[in-house]
């Protein structure tokens, strides 16, 4: 076990303090780096299983949830011990899903089967197996809970899975490689990043759960290839005023107002920005850099990057605990 900094979080715990935790997968080093998110030090690092990617919380913040690519499964942690308490089964290659809000069941993107894959957490037993595009990789559940989305890579699309029956009741064309999708609070409105085409494609939402595409949003940063301006992970506002996207290789964080859907601004990171979290009081956005081995910490507000903490080989994903 990697624990570097265990005489640190004993410490923590022995003086009753509580601090939020900050949990990043890092694809290359097969660990889990913790930070505290009021200090942003490093508390921990342990195995995450081979080539961990998307990460997740269940709603209470107890547990931890990987999807450990190469070894074909879910690894579940205690985050209080970060010690593994089981695998759920999640077909083959996860690489992103999406919990229920209540806790169960999970939603996970199988890249190599062009498969979801619905698991209950509780029986750890496979409810469903949805057959959806080539190469699924982004996850998303509406608010009321009614649809999950899945992107497909290669077929460039997002399906609308309707959640009672499991199946696929929409499909939206978008730009090339799809690889996230993130609802806004309200469940009006979907963003979906495409990596190759450089665009946030904006979907709007009808009452009924229609999808209808309203537009794409595109970037434009002075001395950076347009290649290089890649969107990957989107977090939105609970208000829906900022989008924040990030943009891989470019080492930038897009800020989109919600209203206009124009880019207002760029944030410079670390490099190949890839996902990222907010602190539960939107106080501070989390982004993982994967080439600089770091997370660049952004305040919100000011809509700058005030700290950069290195943490393990190629970070990928990052959750962080509810309030």
């Amino acid at each position: 076990m990697i624990r570097p900094l265990l005489t640190a979080t004993l410490c923590l715990a022995a003086s009753g303090a509580f601090a939020g935790k900050a949990f990043v997968s890092n694809e290359r080093g097969n660990t889990i780096t913790v930070l505290d998110t009021e200090t942003w030090e490093v508390l921990e690092e342990f195995p995450g299983g081979n080539r961990p990617r998307g990460i997740t919380l269940s709603p209470d913040g107890t547990l931890l949830y990987v999807c450990a690519s190469d070894d074909d499964t879910v690894r579940v942690f205690d985050t209080a011990s970060y010690e593994e308490l089981y695998t759920l089964p999640s077909g083959p290659d996860p690489e992103l899903f999406v919990i229920h809000p209540s806790g169960n069941p999970l939603y996970t993107a199988n890249e190599d089967d062009n498969l979801v894959t619905v698991t209950d957490t509780e029986s750890h037993s496979i409810l469903a197996e949805v057959p959806v595009g080539v190469e699924p990789e982004g996850m998303a559940i509406s608010p009321d809970t009614k649809w999950v989305v899945n992107t497909s890579e290669t077929t460039n699309m997002a399906h609308f899975i309707s959640t009672e029956d499991y199946e696929i009741k929409h499909n939206v064309l978008v730009d090339q490689r799809p690889r996230y999708a993130e609802y806004t609070a309200d469940g009006t409105r979907l963003y979906v990043s495409a990596e190759i085409g450089g665009t946030v494609s904006v979907i709007d939402i009808a009452e009924d759960g229609t999808p209808t595409l309203r537009q794409k949003i595109g970037f434009e940063v002075p001395g950076v290839l347009p290649e290089w301006l890649q969107p990957v992970g989107i977090r939105t506002t609970q208000d829906g005023s900022r989008i924040f996207v990030a943009l891989g290789p470019a080492n930038r964080v897009a800020v989109i107002d919600g209203e206009s859907l124009e880019v207002i601004d760029y944030i410079m990171v670390g490099q190949r920005v890839w996902q990222m979290a907010f602190t539960p009081d939107e106080k501070f956005l989390v982004t993982t850099n994967g080439n600089s081995n770091d997370v660049t910490v952004i305040d919100v507000e000011k809509e700058e990057a005030i700290k950069s903490v290195q943490v393990g080989q190629q970070p990928w994903g990052v959750a962080i605990t509810p309030n």
